[in-house]
């Protein structure tokens, strides 16, 4: 019989050894079943459920497939972009899209009144089948099963070449090729559409079966590569397929303040695609969106930005409209004034009334200013030792200084004169025709005179030759001494003039912050206010 003493002791010299052995058993077993689970979560996540009844698309852009309500279908040279957003976001950034979703614009349509009570959805349609689609289906006609109203808008190039592509908005279940069920913006079928509504209305499958355009509604294609939307291979896009697709995927990037893909580095494309976004943002209603985007892209081209704008002053000043920037419409508002009226026929063609206007009261604020200082120029004189005025009695060389300067002025601000009038051209019947009124000088011509002499060299007019030969026409005054007076003294009324034109040398251009206004033989001193824009 073993004593309890015993059995003590013998716990006393096992026990340690028993217990270590049992909790490293128990370790090791929960560190192996952990193990297990690990391996088993991580082999259960990096499963691919692609195509898999539990795969939930991404909900991105373009194609928002879980919260998108308004499919977009841009199509052109046998390629296809597809997008899939929300009509709250395409309303606040576009006037088109606010009006073709309204409640007006559905009765117009004829799609009745969305505020109209439905008959409940089949539950059929409603509830998602396990291994089934992989995509929401529709509740009734053009409704999603949360409740949203669901549009859909496709491009059409139009019938004629010179027919403009534009959005048209489509019923949603018309999966037909042409413009079926195209609805216009002053309500019924558009214009060369197939059937009528009464057709469609009667092909139109019932809204508890699931059409064709109701599985692909929410069909994700995030790579919007310009590859084909289904088909074998098709031809190359031209170029002008690949400008229509780029624009629209500018103009809805910006929608979703995403940056627009354009030309960074060649300024002459980067004004193209700015320039056909914009276009087709005023074409949508969204210049107010767009015109920000396009003018941030074009500041970062800075220097080179100057130099095209003082190139080509009228199409800048269009696009500087467009944008709504401050910056490159008064950067090209001011060379079209400084060369007014080169381009006046161009720019009436193009601009509205209110910017015209705008041109012309500039203009007039300018020549005001060049008259001012034009007759200050003419009454320039020279006065003798004894303080009194040069006359051909008082200093006969002095005076004929100031009058070879007033000569000078005088044929660099004056226009060409027209040709000597006919007088055998008049009528049979005798009467004398009034020879025609003398023409007003361009602003540009008096630019030029005026940059020369407000020019810091004074020998850059009138120079020493020119003096030279002007004093030999009187041999008996010609002699080294009176030439040398004569320069001076000439010298003396170019510095004045200096003076006087120095109002007109200033500049609003960014232009003189890097190259410089010193090659523009035109006066760039108008000042463009805010309260001046026209916007």
């Amino acid at each position: 019989m073993v004593s309890k003493q015993d059995f003590s002791s013998s716990l006393a010299v096992r026990g340690p050894s028993s217990l270590v052995s049992r909790h490293t058993y128990s370790h090791s077993q929960s560190h192996t079943s952990s193990q297990s689970r690990s391996q088993s979560r991580s082999k259960r996540y990096n499963r691919s459920h692609a195509g898999g009844a539990s795969y939930i698309p991404q909900n991105e852009f373009p194609v928002f497939s879980n919260s998108g309500d308004v499919e977009i279908l841009v199509k052109a040279g046998g390629h296809e972009n597809r997008y899939l957003l929300h009509r709250h976001t395409l309303t606040r950034c576009s006037g088109f899209f606010e009006a073709s979703t309204s409640l007006e614009w559905s009765r117009a349509g004829g799609r009745g009144d969305s505020s109209a009570p439905e008959e409940p959805p089949p539950s059929t349609v409603d509830l998602a089948r396990i291994g089934g689609s992989d995509e929401p289906t529709l509740a009734s006609g053009d409704r999603l099963a949360g409740g949203r109203r669901r549009w859909r808008y496709e491009l059409d190039s139009g019938t004629d070449d010179g027919d403009i592509p534009m959005l048209i908005q489509k019923d949603p279940d018309d999966t037909g090729g042409g413009s079926g069920g195209a609805v216009s913006l002053f309500g019924g079928p558009v214009s060369g559409s197939k059937g009528n509504g009464g057709a469609q209305a009667t092909n139109k499958p019932p809204s508890s079966a699931p059409t064709h355009s109701n599985r692909s509604f929410f069909r994700s294609v995030a790579n919007l590569s310009l590859v084909p939307s289904s088909g074998p291979p098709s031809q190359p896009l031209s170029q002008a397929d690949q400008d229509l697709l780029r624009n629209y995927d500018n103009l809805l990037r910006i929608f979703y303040n995403y940056p627009p893909i354009m030309d960074g580095v060649n300024i002459a494309d980067a004004y193209v695609q700015c320039k056909a976004l914009l276009t087709l943002a005023d074409q949508y209603d969204s210049l107010a969106v767009v015109g920000p985007r396009v003018d941030h892209h074009l500041l970062q081209f800075q220097s080179r930005l100057w130099r095209q704008i003082a190139k080509y002053p009228i199409s800048y000043l269009r696009l500087g409209y467009l944008s709504r920037s401050k910056i490159i419409f008064q950067e090209a508002l001011i060379h079209v004034v400084g060369q007014w009226p080169a381009g006046e026929r161009s720019l009436r063609g193009s601009l509205p009334e209110d910017v015209l206007e705008m041109i012309e009261d500039k203009v007039d604020e300018l020549e005001e200013n060049v008259s001012r200082v034009e007759s200050r120029l003419f009454r320039l004189n020279l006065c003798t030792p004894r303080g009194e005025r040069v006359t051909p009695a008082t200093s006969y060389l002095d005076w004929l200084a100031v009058s070879l300067f007033r000569q000078w002025l005088a044929d660099n601000t004056t226009p060409t004169p027209p040709p000597p009038h006919d007088a055998s051209a008049d009528g049979a019947d005798g009467g004398a025709k009034p020879p025609p009124p003398p023409s007003i000088p361009p602003l540009a011509s008096l630019g030029r005179a005026f940059r020369t002499m407000g020019d810091p060299h004074p020998g850059s007019y009138l120079t020493h030759d020119e003096c030279k030969r002007f004093m030999k026409l009187t041999p008996e005054l010609y002699s080294r001494d009176n030439l040398r007076r004569f320069e001076k003294r000439l010298d003396e009324l170019k510095g004045m003039a200096r003076e006087i034109v120095a109002p007109l040398m200033g500049s609003g251009l960014e232009l003189e912050f890097g190259r410089g206004v010193e090659g523009l033989g035109y006066l760039t001193c108008t000042t463009v206010r805010d309260r001046d824009l026209p916007w």
